[in-house]
């Protein structure tokens, strides 16, 4: 038994609470984890909200809020391989166990060690953030010397795209509001306020022939706005929007498995993805940590530690 955050039912911030929830058996595929730090994201609300029925993993209500954790292994299910008791990990909660939680499952073929040297508090941002960031950026496929325009670039996400892309040696401009100024040009992007200036002209300025790539992770009408000055419209590609193929562009591929974990984790240890993470949360203050995130109010990335 173990204290949990999550929702009785889907909507608002209304929905939220706390509560006991026994400790889950791993079933096949999966392992038991003790939650170290579990990353807060976006999806968390939209899940919160119904949005995503694909990913709530069919369990009843209360459902517990969370989609990636690291922690240490308690119990393995059947066919479970790599993975032992004791071992320090970090991964996806795909079956719906949500990772707000004192204890909770992962999905083993989504789940990898975490290597020496590496934190669990960093640990715990690559499932969602780090992964994303290489995806995208293996997709586009740009040589050294190109430039890309990261679309939203203070959050977890855009942070990482946009180390990521640095150390891939492209050019990187990144809009964002005026908060999220500051950690967007400590690792070198080319900072654009749209709450200060015309964001099309002030890219159009900087990049007079248009962009290489563009990674956009706010969607909607800011996409809209930007998505035209990419010099190839397949070269948009979109983080949340789906509607993005209506402009020609595509919508990430994302790798979810093993190997692309412990390749986040090896870019995380030699430096090169180092996430920005500005608030530390414990599990009674969940709350204020998934509002911070919700409310679009935090930069770089927000984390629970449970432990």
């Amino acid at each position: 038994m173990g204290q949990a955050w999550g929702f009785g039912k889907h909507g608002g911030p209304e929905v939220q609470e706390f509560f006991d929830r026994p400790d889950l058996a791993p079933g096949r595929g999966e392992v038991l984890i003790r939650v170290d730090v579990a990353g807060v994201n976006p999806l968390d609300y939209l899940l919160r909200a119904g949005l995503v029925p694909g990913l709530d993993g069919g369990r009843p209500f209360p459902r517990v809020l969370g989609m990636e954790a690291a922690g240490t292994v308690l119990a393995r299910g059947e066919d479970v391989d790599g993975l032992e008791v004791g071992d320090a990990v970090f991964g996806f909660a795909l079956t719906g166990g949500g990772t707000y939680a004192e204890t909770t499952v992962l999905s083993a073929p989504n789940t990898a060690r975490i290597p020496a040297g590496l934190s669990a508090t960093v640990a715990a941002t690559l499932p969602v953030a780090g992964t994303t960031a290489v995806d995208a950026l293996d997709q586009l496929g740009l040589p050294a010397g190109a430039t890309i325009l990261v679309n939203g670039v203070g959050g977890g996400v855009g942070l990482a795209v946009a180390q990521l892309a640095i150390g891939r040696e492209l050019r990187v401009i990144g809009t964002g509001s005026t908060a999220k100024r500051e950690h967007a040009e400590a690792i070198g992007v080319r900072f654009i306020d749209y709450t200060a200036e015309d964001v099309v002209a002030a890219a159009r300025e900087l990049v007079p022939d248009g962009f290489d790539g563009i990674v956009d992770m706010v969607g909607g009408t800011s996409l809209r706005t930007v998505a035209p000055l990419a010099r190839d419209p397949r070269n948009v590609i979109a983080v949340g929007d789906m509607s993005v193929p209506d402009l020609g562009g595509r919508f990430v591929e994302r790798r979810l498995d093993r190997e692309n974990l412990e390749r986040a984790a090896r870019l995380a240890l030699d430096g090169v993805l180092a996430p920005v993470i500005t608030a530390v949360h414990p599990l009674s203050d969940a709350p204020a940590a998934l509002a911070a995130v919700e409310n679009g109010h935090a930069s770089g990335k927000v984390v629970i530690k449970v432990a």
